[in-house]
Formats: C-alpha cells, structure tokens, sequence
C-alpha cells in the first residue's frame, strides 16, 4: 500500500494539528503571507474602533498576525502548539507597543475573558472540532462581530512540472497528500453558497456571507519549494525515508527544469457575522 493513504481516526487527526510544531521555524520560512488587499477587506468588513482588538484562532507563528498587528489592530492568539507559539512570541517580541498577546491553548477549550469585534483564522480553522468550533466562535464574538476564514491554495503553473514531480511520488511509493501542491482537485472545491463553509456557517446562525478570491503568484528556487512541499502536514506525517527520497527526486527535478518553480497561489476568504441582537 502506498504510504500517505489519510487515517479517520479522531485521535490521529488531533494529533496531526501539532505536527507543524516539530520545526517550527522552517515553517515560518516556508509559508508565504497572505495578499495585502484580503488582510484590508477583513479589517473594512469588521470596522473595529479604534483600538479594539481581534481574536485569531491557530495563529501559528504570526504569518497572518503581524499584518493586524502593524496596523494597530491588538491582537489575542490562541495557539495550541507551545512551539509555535514560542516562534510566534519571537517574532512579536520585534513589534513596538506590545499589541500581540498569545495564549497557548486549544481554542474548544480556551476561555476568552472579553469578546471580540473580529475572529479570524488564516490556514488552520479546519484543525478545530467542527462539533463545537462554530458554537465557541460565536460566544467569542460581540453582537454584529466579524468572522473571517482564509486558506492558501497552491498550484504550479507549469503542468509539466507538475507532472514529473508526481510521477516521483509514483517511483517511490507515496501518494500525493491531498490539499498540497500536487494535488489535481480544484482547490477550493466549491465557491459562495455552495462551499461547505458558507454552508456551515450560515447553519449556526452567522449572516451576510461572503466568499472572495485573491489570486497571487511567487517563485520558488527547488531548495525553496521543497520547503514548502515539506511544510504540508501531509507530508510531515510520511515516513522519513520515504519522504526525503520523493523530496530529494523533486528538488532534482526543478533544477533540472531550469531551477526555479513558478507557483500561483489562490487565497480564498470566507466573511460572515453575528447578527447584531446575538445572545449568549
């Protein structure tokens, strides 16, 4: 059997959320931002007063939070992985006026002692139990308060690339790991009110929806790309042997086809609100 084939266990999914933490620091290298005009849509959706402050959910090691912070947002940061956080807290410690506050926790159990204007979770919001996540965001915020979801989708642009790269995978016995670069599937499988977030969201009681996309692109040097195949949960859950040969062939790869990797990113952001008279 082809390693990388997902588990449904509980227990393994929850384990899987922290496995990020185990190099934390070639985590933040790897991963890319978000786009400058999505970070401006949520902080116009939500219309924070002056110095109110937001809440993030999963805030890793601040790939979303500094943009918040610099523009005089403060922000809470619930992240449960201690690593991460430490890298997160690192970062922070560059910021002027201590604006950025992190609590390491897991947000089903987190207990917020205000609530918030916006809660926002960039690339992580699919880690949290969905029994209880939409229940506990909505406690967390004021009447009329912001929610926004957003994730990176990343794609290479050129097909032969992409191609040969998985292929490789075939040569040494692993699968793709879904929602990664490789993976064929449209990413996001579905827009507006068709997607399950918007679906689910609405289903607890949060209103004006709204999905947008953003479109950006980068390119990546094969060691660079590698980076960030290797930042994919995915792919950290492989075995280690299997994994450094499949990502040895694909750094091989790319430099042979040039040595750089175009990739275009598709960075898809979901609003919703509590309605203004929400209790509880």
């Amino acid at each position: 059997m082809p390693y990388g084939t997902p588990g449904d266990e509980p227990a393994s999914e929850r384990s899987r959320r922290h496995i990020f933490g185990d190099d934390a620091d070639q985590y933040d290298t790897a991963r890319p931002g978000y786009p400058h005009q999505l970070m401006q849509d949520v902080r116009d959706f939500a219309a924070l007063a002056a110095n109110e402050p937001a809440l993030e959910v999963g805030a890793g090691t601040g790939k979303a939070t500094f943009d918040f912070a610099r523009c005089g947002v403060p922000v809470t940061c619930v992240e449960p992985d201690v690593r991460m956080a430490r890298v997160l807290g690192r970062r922070c410690a560059q910021l002027p006026g201590g604006g950025v506050t992190i609590e390491v926790a897991d947000f089903e159990t987190w207990r917020p002692r205000r609530r918030y204007g916006l809660l926002y979770c960039a690339q992580a919001w699919h880690w949290v139990d969905p029994a209880v996540r939409w229940d506990r965001a909505r406690c967390a915020l004021v009447p009329g308060g912001a929610i926004a979801l957003f994730w990176n989708h990343w794609f290479l642009q050129c097909g032969e690339l992409a191609d040969r790269l998985t292929a490789a995978h075939a040569r040494h016995g692993v699968e793709v790991p879904p929602d990664t670069l490789l993976d064929p599937r449209p990413r996001p499988a579905r827009r507006g009110p068709e997607a399950r977030q918007w679906r689910d969201m609405t289903a607890a009681g949060f209103v004006e929806p709204d999905h947008r996309l953003y479109l950006s692109a980068h390119e990546r040097s094969p060691s660079a790309l590698i980076d960030l195949v290797n930042s994919y949960g995915g792919y950290r859950a492989l075995p280690a042997g299997p994994r450094e040969r499949v990502l040895n062939e694909m750094a091989h790869l790319v430099a042979e086809h040039g040595g750089r990797a175009q990739v275009k990113v598709v960075t898809s952001l979901f609003l919703g609100r509590t309605p203004p008279t929400a209790a509880g």
